[in-house]
């Protein structure tokens, strides 16, 4: 379980995660009904590879890694308009008259009802690390919305989940164009090769500069004209390169050589005993690089107003 995107939220320190694995079965995935076009709830984080002893949350220390799995039965709604026009011809031409406007949603609705069963299903799942020591859950994903889910199935299985997008003292966008321009990165962090800059005003011009030297006249120019940095691309040592928004998202997150050089040295029986490596790595990897944004944007604690 290595993430590719970060969103991150904070909790209270009074959360408690006693019988966790006994709560999450409260809110475990159901086969979407027949009649429902989606059902969303916890899985096995080991998908394929887990067993019947395996729980529905798996911990390593002050981390613990759960899986929010998804059925989707995909109905497109150029199928439900083409068949409800054939319906609508059929009925004009039994009754001599076309339906009037309740009628017509009523028959659509039906349609619906009757073709539901028939849809295929998409599964989907989206990883989540808890970090019970920095009081953060970090969801794999860019989306609000997708996050926002599976705190919320967090805060269905325990009954009490405060949880807040995480928030920061200093502005996010203030401090990625001051690196950008020149001020010292905190130790680690150096630039990539990719930005977005953007004008302050609405409207205004975007520009987008991806595999660029950042440190340079081009960049220098932008900034001049009032352009300010919304992502950045960073690296953090020789361990990770990710692209940080000024929404404090992270996208592109990747682990480098430096961080998966014992990873891929070591030899495992099975596919269960290298997930579980992972995931090991992820933890570890993921708080060396919260310390380092808790720092630079002066991130709130668990304990601080939000």
């Amino acid at each position: 379980m290595i993430f590719r995107n970060i969103t991150l939220y904070s909790f209270p320190a009074h959360i408690k995660f006693d019988a966790f694995d006994t709560a999450l079965q409260e809110a475990a995935l159901k086969p979407v009904g027949p009649q429902d076009v989606a059902s969303q709830g916890f899985v096995s984080p080991f998908g394929v590879a887990a067993d019947e002893a395996d729980g529905l949350s798996h911990r390593i220390d002050d981390a613990i890694w759960i899986t929010v799995g998804s059925e989707e039965r995909l109905l497109p709604s150029a199928v439900v308009n083409d068949q409800l026009q054939k319906k609508l011809a059929e009925f004009e031409a039994a009754q001599g008259r076309r339906p009037g406007g309740k009628l017509r949603t009523q028959m659509k609705q039906d349609l619906i009802n009757e073709l539901l069963p028939r849809a295929f299903i998409r599964p989907s799942r989206v990883d989540a690390l808890i970090d019970l020591k920095l009081k953060v859950i970090a969801v794999d994903t860019t989306s609000r919305k997708v996050a926002e889910s599976v705190v919320s199935l967090v805060r269905k299985a325990l009954g009490s989940f405060p949880a807040l997008p995480i928030a920061g003292d200093n502005a996010p966008r203030g401090v990625l164009t001051a690196w950008i321009a020149g001020e010292t990165l905190p130790e680690g962090l150096g630039l990539g090769d990719e930005a977005e800059l953007r004008d302050p005003a609405d409207q205004g011009a975007i520009v987008k500069v991806q595999r660029m030297e950042l440190e340079g006249e081009e960049i220098d120019t932008h900034l001049a004209t009032g352009k300010q940095t919304a992502r950045l691309a960073l690296t953090l040592d020789d361990h990770m390169r990710f692209v940080l928004g000024d929404d404090l998202i992270v996208r592109k997150f990747k682990l480098l050589e430096g961080a998966v050089s014992e990873l891929e040295s070591s030899e495992r029986d099975d596919i269960r005993a290298e997930m579980d490596a992972r995931f090991a790595l992820m933890s570890g990897e993921f708080r060396r690089f919260y310390q380092v944004m808790q720092q630079a944007f002066a991130l709130h604690t668990d304990d601080a107003p939000h």
